[in-house]
């Protein structure tokens, strides 16, 4: 597969890209890491800067910045996916201090960028998640504002923006308003896979390209038909999971897609505004995603879809369907690019745990680590998660290693929760899909009745309920 057809990122990073030889040979190591996506890279970075003697090797089956490490929408953000559910329950001065190891994710990524030389774009304009498209998304955001403050954030973590404050940001048609957070920026991200993977070599990480894990067990891989021992093995592969069983038990693929425009004009720019590297996305669940590029692009994702049987989609060629519902979605808030050339799109495999929460699992005993499950905040949930990894190898006793999302065991079974065999996991998956984009519909025409509005969302709101139920193990 060539770069473009990877993503907009990995087709600017082409002149970038150095080739690594497979595996070819027995090895013994102290740890073995497979994927060579940001939790890998950010595993084998963190372990080697606190223990340079150890002997580690990254397994890649294609190469760095193929998986969604070059392909998503470059938020780092310093949040996880469903962090007040994972903290709740909590002393208050212990969720204060998870909050801010969590909101620390950009600032502490931005000290490696800035000690390893690695130029990924860095911009730290905050996060701003706007009302706009139907009037049902103000009450909204403003619940989830005061949601935010019950549990004990204050007006530094996350504030209303009113129209007149957001336009000075981001110019989106019909804005009532937004939530901003400042614990965001934005990242280019193959340039960040890439000059991460440099910063691990020069460790003394040694990273093999086109070399999938044939088989594992604890302490065991067969590596295109080589044998590997060591000490752990730390499978860090988030929607890659499918290809490794057992752990497609716990961790689906689904898919997101992006599309992006050309350069625009400074003009347009000047109309349209995000101006720092604002992360933004609106308020509504088919999750959209936006940034302006650093090459004057508006870069535009959202909501994509799950495959039966928890098969990996390969080829993200954009169907007129989707690339018409994304394009659809980005004039709806920014009518003025109507006649403006979208030049790319193209998407990528993320990974959701049954749970619907990050996790990072650790066996002592079987030498097994791992993370995964960060549902699409994947960027900042792998260098918190890779680093917390890379402690409990150590045995390093700290708050992160204590976290909540930590999981410790002997088993993958006591700690992770199961997904439903198909076709209920299927069935379950697409009749959300169907609900939330009903929803969407109903709620994005103006001359949808209210009694229809209330139905649509009291509609998605159950469906949504009911995927989100835990399951027995």
């Amino acid at each position: 597969m060539s770069l473009d057809q990877i993503s907009l990122w990995m087709e600017q990073v082409g002149d970038q890209v150095v080739s690594r030889p497979a595996l070819e040979s027995e090895l013994d190591l102290d740890v073995a890491i497979i994927g060579a996506g940001y939790t890998g890279l950010w595993t084998a970075y963190h372990l080697k800067r606190q223990q340079p003697d150890l002997n580690i090797a990254i397994f890649e089956a294609r190469h760095v910045g193929f998986g969604a490490s070059g392909r998503n929408g470059g938020w780092l953000i310093g949040e996880l996916a469903g962090q007040d559910q994972l903290l709740a329950g909590l002393p208050q001065e212990e969720q204060r201090r998870y909050r801010e190891l969590i909101h620390a994710i950009p600032d502490d990524a931005a000290e490696v960028f800035k000690r390893e030389g690695i130029d990924c774009g860095y911009r730290k304009g905050g996060m701003l998640m706007c009302a706009a498209r139907f009037p049902e998304q103000e009450n909204w955001v403003r619940e989830e504002l005061r949601g935010f403050y019950a549990r004990g954030y204050s007006a530094e973590d996350y504030r209303w923006l009113d129209a007149d404050e957001l336009a000075q940001q981001v110019n989106i048609a019909g804005s009532k308003g937004a939530l901003y957070s400042p614990h965001c920026a934005t990242i280019h991200p193959a340039k960040l896979a890439l000059g991460l993977a440099q910063a691990v070599e020069r460790l003394g990480v040694t990273i093999y390209e086109s070399s999938p894990v044939d088989e594992w067990q604890p302490h065991r891989l067969k590596v295109r038909g080589h044998k590997v021992k060591a000490r752990v093995v730390a499978p860090c592969i988030e929607g890659y999971a499918a290809s490794l069983p057992p752990l497609s038990r716990y961790q689906i693929p689904v898919q997101s897609l992006q599309i992006a425009t050309e350069p625009l004009s400074e003009t347009l720019w000047d109309e349209l505004g995000m101006a720092d590297g604002q992360a933004i996305s609106e308020a509504s669940r088919m999750v959209t995603y936006f940034h302006r590029s650093r090459d004057d692009r508006l870069v535009f994702g959202a909501r994509g879809g799950y495959r039966f049987g928890g098969r990996l989609r390969e080829d993200f060629s954009l169907s007129n369907t989707e690339f018409n519902r994304h394009r659809g979605l980005m004039l709806s808030l920014f009518p003025q690019l109507e006649s403006v050339k979208i030049t790319h799109g193209w998407g990528g495999n993320l990974g959701l745990s049954r749970r619907f929460l990050p996790h990072v699992y650790w066996d002592l005993h079987q030498g097994l680590a791992l993370a995964g499950g960060y549902g699409g905040e994947g960027v900042g949930a792998s260098f918190l998660c890779g680093r917390t990894l890379a402690e409990l190898i150590l045995g390093v006793e700290n708050d992160a290693t204590r976290a909540p999302w930590v999981l410790r065991g002997e088993g993958l079974s006591s700690s992770l929760r199961s997904w439903e065999p198909e076709p209920f996991r299927w069935l379950g998956y697409s009749a959300v899909l169907a609900a939330l984009g009903h929803e969407d519909a109903v709620l994005a025409n103006e001359n949808s009745p209210r009694w229809r509005r209330r139905m649509a969302s009291a509609l998605a709101d159950r469906f949504e309920g009911l995927m989100a139920a835990s399951p027995t193990p």
